[in-house]
Order: C-alpha cells, then sequence, then structure tokens
C-alpha cells in the first residue's frame, strides 16, 4: 500500500497506509477546525445562555461536542505508529496487517470492519438507501421555507418552540402568510412538528416509512441530515467529512431561521423575507446553493456506504 494525500474519500483511503506525522497532523487539523466551529456553543453552554439558531444543532442532532472533535480516518485507512495503538483501547478499533510506503509489511491500527458491519450494517444499508434515492432525484425548489411558519399556525399552549424569540409579523401576520402560500413540506421530521392547524394545509403527508420516498436533494432538512448520517456512520466515516456535514447544516439552519417567522435581530440575523417577491428570490438562491454542496457530501457519504457494503 502507498501512502496518498490525506483525503475525505473513502474510496481514496481503501488502501491508505497513513504514517504517524501524517495522520497526527490531519488529527491536530481536526482538532483546530473543531474547536473553532464549537468556541460560542461552549462558552453559551457554559454560562447558561440558549440560542434560538445554533442549540438546533446540538439538541435535535445527538452528536456531542467532544464527539464531534474526537478524529477517524476513517474505513480502508490503516493508522501507522506506536501513537495508533492507543486506539485499540477504544470500539471499532484493531489491529491492521498492511504495507509502508516502501511496500514492506507492518501492522497498523484500523476500523474493525467485520465488528462495525455485524453491529451497524443494517444502518449503513438503509443510510445507503436513503442516500441514493435522494441523490437520485432533482432538487424541487420554492418551498420558501414554510414549514417553520406552520409550526407556529395558530397554535395551542405550547405549540410555540421558541416562545421567547418574537413574531416578526405577529401572530396575525404569521397565519396570514401560512394561509395565503401552498405549503408542500416533504420532509417528515419537519412535518411533524406541524401544529394541528396547520397539518391539514400540507400538500403532502410524510411518515418515517415514507421518507425514502419524499426526502429530496432541495429539502433544507433533509441537506442538514446529512449530518446526522455521517456521525451515524462514524468511525466508518472520515473525521474530516464529519465536519464538513456539520458545517453545511450550520449554514443551512441559519437561512432556515432568517426565513422562519421568527425575529432574530436581537442575535444578529437579518430575515429573509419569503412573504415578498425579493426574499423568495434570495431563498430559492440559497437553497440551490446548498442542494450543490448537499450533492457533493452525499457522493462522498455514499463512497462510505459503498465501501461496507462491499466489505460486508
Amino acid at each position: 500500500m502507498k501512502t496518498g494525500t490525506p483525503t475525505s474519500s473513502a474510496s481514496a483511503q481503501a488502501t491508505a497506509a497513513l504514517p504517524a506525522g501524517t495522520w497526527r497532523q490531519r488529527e491536530r487539523a481536526h482538532h483546530a477546525r473543531v474547536d473553532a466551529l464549537l468556541a460560542g456553543h461552549l462558552r453559551r453552554r457554559a454560562e447558561g445562555v440558549a440560542h434560538p439558531v445554533e442549540d438546533f444543532l446540538f439538541t435535535y442532532y445527538s452528536h456531542k461536542p467532544a464527539h464531534l472533535r474526537r478524529w477517524h480516518p476513517g474505513i480502508g485507512a490503516v493508522l501507522l505508529g506506536d501513537a495508533a495503538r492507543d486506539r485499540l483501547g477504544e470500539r471499532w478499533y484493531t489491529e491492521v496487517d498492511t504495507a509502508d510506503e516502501n511496500g514492506r509489511a507492518v501492522t497498523g491500527v484500523g476500523l474493525d470492519t467485520a465488528a462495525f458491519i455485524a453491529a451497524r450494517g443494517r444502518t449503513a444499508a438503509f443510510i445507503g438507501s436513503l442516500l441514493r434515492a435522494v441523490a437520485g432525484r432533482p432538487a424541487h425548489l420554492g418551498c420558501f421555507g414554510l414549514h417553520e411558519w406552520a409550526m407556529v399556525y395558530r397554535p395551542g399552549p405550547g405549540d410555540v418552540r421558541h416562545s421567547a424569540v418574537p413574531l416578526r409579523l405577529g401572530p396575525e401576520g404569521t397565519d396570514q402568510v401560512v394561509e395565503s402560500h401552498r405549503i408542500r413540506c416533504s420532509h417528515y421530521d419537519a412535518f411533524r412538528f406541524f401544529t394541528p392547524e396547520a397539518r391539514p394545509r400540507n400538500l403532502l403527508r410524510p411518515t418515517r416509512e415514507s421518507q425514502a420516498d419524499l426526502d429530496q436533494p432541495g429539502c433544507l432538512h433533509a441537506t442538514m441530515d446529512l449530518y446526522k448520517w455521517a456521525y451515524k456512520l462514524a468511525p466508518a466515516v472520515p473525521g474530516e467529512l464529519v465536519v464538513d456535514c456539520f458545517e453545511l447544516a450550520k449554514d443551512v439552519r441559519e437561512l432556515d431561521m432568517r426565513a422562519s417567522p421568527y425575529d432574530l435581530a436581537a442575535y444578529g440575523y437579518a430575515p429573509v423575507r419569503i412573504e415578498t417577491a425579493e426574499g423568495k428570490a434570495e431563498y430559492v438562491a440559497a437553497q440551490r446553493s446548498f442542494a450543490e454542496r448537499g450533492g457533493a457530501l452525499r457522493a462522498r457519504l455514499l463512497e462510505v456506504c459503498d465501501a461496507l457494503a462491499a466489505a460486508g
């Protein structure tokens, strides 16, 4: 096996034996990147300060900051050097016979692929099937983020998720926006938070069982969920790819809330006024860009799923 340029691609790593200097540099770069991304959240958490936009990435998604910071080389990568042996005390790592850059037989440390597939093979197969189905569809744009509006439409007691944040147009103005638009939300994990009054207004009836039939690459929530699928497949997914998906989810969440009915000026967010033609155009342009970024990450995640399927 020969050592190539470090990359997050599972296909490129399929025969990658990584010398200690190479993988330790990647690990340090990963730590620095994640520390910068998490600094604000960790500071607010220590101070007990809530954030209506960024907290979502740590409450709705279950991956803890410490887990995000942990770097993994991914399936097919073999870590060389004495420091690699520290990983043998962790789940999913085992000794792997390989060859160094000079072709000499060596023993390194890598993913225990057989054990991982035995425990998570069905999950990996589901994720691969879902990602492939979404990748095979065109991106449907123009939902304008109305799912967030439907979550506060004629709410009952306790229905408003961010009750401490004011509505930009007030309750009546918010209801008017919902009533003057056609809502076509295809993502179950958004639809399930609609108020009872809003649910009949949705043209679709997404369920968990129909997720693979309805998810599509233009959906903001399906794009954010790439982060969920990435960490659910860790440590088979390289750490760099998990963070790439986290960064995309972070950016998408910002648009999701800027286009929502909430007034987030106190948090430094300018609204995307989707009730106007200009706001709709701004939303669609951002949605298209996120769909393109998501498509590239989805393809990389599918490489991991394919590698696991081949190994299984």
